[in-house]
């Protein structure tokens, strides 16, 4: 992701936002234009950037998960855990609200 931070001080821009946007685009990144000042499109960047994130690491699992079901004498082992009962979760309470 490329992100342009003091958007709010465009008379001194660097950098044409068509120039950084097309620099983004050739190279596959995402683009926005932030200002901390007046907090413009800083949480939509962090949004953008961990939604891409959690999309590249999900393919990644999906296509490891297919690759290792692919592959032969591939064994696939159940375990099942019994589910915490009212009692034990009781007993917990109890033991912890003496703190």
């Amino acid at each position: 992701m490329l992100v342009g931070n003091k958007s709010d001080l465009r008379h001194l821009r660097a950098v044409p936002t068509d120039e950084a946007r097309a620099f983004s685009e050739k190279n596959s990144l995402s683009f926005i234009e932030t200002s901390a000042l007046d907090s413009t499109n800083v949480e939509e960047a962090f949004k953008n950037i961990l939604t891409e994130i959690y999309r590249i690491v999900s393919q990644k699992q999906i296509a490891d998960r297919s690759a290792h079901d692919e592959s032969p004498g591939n064994n696939v082992v159940d375990i099942s855990v019994p589910p915490t009962t009212d009692s034990h979760r009781a007993n917990r309470l109890q033991c912890c609200q003496s703190l």
